[in-house]
């Protein structure tokens, strides 16, 4: 689990009868957690992301401040979340990808909610709509994380984002730069996944298809198997040898034409194809075949190529990456609960 236990328990830390820690530019207390309070809990986690990250934690009664835990309806509709669908409202609402992890603990017999908020790779997180009561967000806006309070950003924070990005960016030309100098710029070509061409001077060395660039698969020298059907490549103008291929690789994954089913749609189709089924039975098939981590039926749905190379290197997922479904999978779980139900 990606958030830790023991982290939670330092937080919520009894000084007395009272919580020992306060909130800060990296923690934020809540009393419960409420649907209709979303738009304020993204304003955080977009503060949060301009700073350096943070705790959201439900459960905390306010002054004073007493760790009771979240009442039954909170825990229920915080437990129904849907990480997928969160994503996809912070990335309606802003400018910049916000990486979050989200897990509820039980301490002392109290359930907390918490939702963990990632410093940004690209700063500013800029609000792209207005949304929520009163315009809780608003298009346009920069908030940021200050002692304890989250609100616009100042003109000195600003200033030192915007600076800091103007030397990232300087550093990556540079590097790209020594790179190419390095190999020569007569031997240097750019692989533009994106856009799903190579080019070398003014010429479109190699041109795939955009279903086709999606799917493609580099083979180290040595471990080529050709299969009956595999892919082949349509090449359009020249094809010229280079000795050096520098990459400039954008991502741009979409798996959601192959697995097109969110976890909760999948339920929902099960119940369509068996109205006996209920959400409990296909969790547990799920588990019990291992079907999150078997391509036939499901992927996971990384909110980034970072988490993605993480698990290709040592099969680290956060707790919170949502898998998505095909439908095979409610062909598979149908079956199976007939088989059950005799």
């Amino acid at each position: 689990m990606i958030i830790k236990e023991d982290t939670i328990r330092e937080i919520l830390r009894l000084n007395g009868e009272y919580l020992y820690h306060r909130e800060g530019q990296e923690l934020e207390f809540k009393e419960q957690f409420n649907l209709a309070g979303l738009a304020d809990y993204f304003r955080d986690f977009a503060a949060f992301s301009n700073n350096r990250g943070g705790y959201l934690v439900f459960g905390v009664k306010d002054s004073p401040r007493v760790p009771n835990g979240m009442n039954e309806k909170s825990i229920e509709l915080f437990q129904k979340i849907d990480p997928e669908k969160i994503t996809g409202y912070l990335l309606e609402l802003f400018s910049s990808d916000i990486r979050w992890d989200q897990a509820d603990v039980v301490i002392d017999g109290n359930t907390f909610g918490i939702f963990r908020i990632y410093e940004a790779d690209s700063k500013p997180v800029i609000a792209k709509k207005d949304e929520g009561k009163d315009q809780t967000l608003k298009n346009g806006d920069i908030y940021y994380r200050y002692g304890g309070r989250t609100q616009k950003i100042q003109y000195a924070e600003l200033e030192t984002i915007i600076n800091k990005r103007v030397e990232q960016n300087n550093s990556q030309w540079l590097d790209l730069m020594s790179k190419i100098g390095r190999a020569g710029p007569q031997n240097a070509a750019i692989l533009d996944t994106e856009r799903a061409l190579i080019e070398k001077d003014n010429a479109k060395i190699l041109v795939m298809d955009e279903e086709l660039a999606g799917k493609i698969k580099f083979i180290k020298e040595g471990h080529f198997t050709e299969k009956e059907g595999a892919p082949t490549l349509k090449l359009i103008g020249d094809v010229v040898p280079i000795d050096k291929v520098e990459v400039i690789k954008k991502v741009k994954e979409n798996l959601i034409k192959e697995y097109p089913l969110s976890a909760m749609e999948l339920a929902q189709a099960v119940k369509e194809e068996l109205p006996s089924s209920s959400q409990s039975k296909v969790w547990r098939i799920i588990k019990d075949n291992g079907m999150k981590t078997n391509s036939d039926y499901s992927v996971y749905n990384f909110r980034n190529k970072k988490q993605e190379d993480e698990y290709n290197e040592n099969g680290t997922v956060p707790s919170v990456t949502p898998n998505i479904f095909n439908h095979k999978a409610i062909d598979f779980i149908v079956k199976i609960l007939r088989v059950e139900e005799g």
